[in-house]
């Protein structure tokens, strides 16, 4: 009885070293394979979206709103996305590389608090030219607040640790996905490779064909 006890252990025992040696063998023939790598998510939980939340195309804009370029593009995103106006989203990621934006993003940031992201982005957006570059940011202020800002709840509020994370998250995503010029764009996850108005309007086009 014992012997029969003892061959069974060593059978089993026998089995459990060839399955190990069966799953390393399999992992080790698995290397010429391409390695899955986990990307930098484009769009965070919290990250403003402006459009269909069902949206079928979603632009994401690394967007800094102190930035020339992301106000001379900003008109051509408004028109792409009132020409698809339930096929498409913009979701905006903050890219702080220019004086006094920190405290803009900050500033929209409340506004959405507010339940106004949109007008008081569109206004600070147009008063650019006033306080481009400048840390001294008062003609943004003076913008949102005639777009409907409560600018004493907003300074508040401002540097609250739910807005302190979004800017520590986003501009960890800014470096983790390598921007390095603003306004950079991806639809579905597709970089735009050439930036300008109608190669971006091209993109959204074909992926909004693509979703149908």
């Amino acid at each position: 009885m014992r012997t029969r006890t003892l061959v069974i252990s060593l059978v089993l025992f026998c089995l459990v070293i060839f399955a190990a040696a069966f799953i390393y063998y399999d992992r080790s023939q698995g290397t010429n394979e391409p390695a899955v790598v986990e990307k930098t998510p484009l769009v965070r939980d919290y990250s403003p979206v402006i459009g269909p939340e069902d949206a079928p195309v979603t632009i994401v804009e690394f967007f800094d709103p102190s930035c020339e370029g992301c106000r001379a593009m900003y008109p051509y995103v408004k028109q792409i996305r009132a020409a698809y106006p339930d096929r498409v989203r913009l979701v905006l990621r903050y890219v702080l590389f220019h004086k006094g934006s920190e405290e803009a993003v900050r500033m929209v940031e409340t506004a959405g608090e507010q339940g106004i992201y949109e007008p008081v982005l569109d206004a600070v957006m147009e008063a650019q030219p006033q306080w481009h570059d400048d840390p001294d940011v008062t003609a943004a202020w003076d913008a949102a607040e005639s777009a409907g800002l409560d600018v004493e709840a907003a300074r508040a509020s401002m540097n609250s640790p739910e807005i302190d994370g979004i800017v520590q998250q986003d501009a960890a995503d800014v470096k983790a996905v390598g921007i390095s010029g603003t306004p950079t764009f991806y639809v579905n996850g597709e970089k735009l490779s050439r930036l300008g108005p109608q190669e971006l309007y091209d993109l959204v086009t074909s992926k909004v064909e693509s979703s149908k």
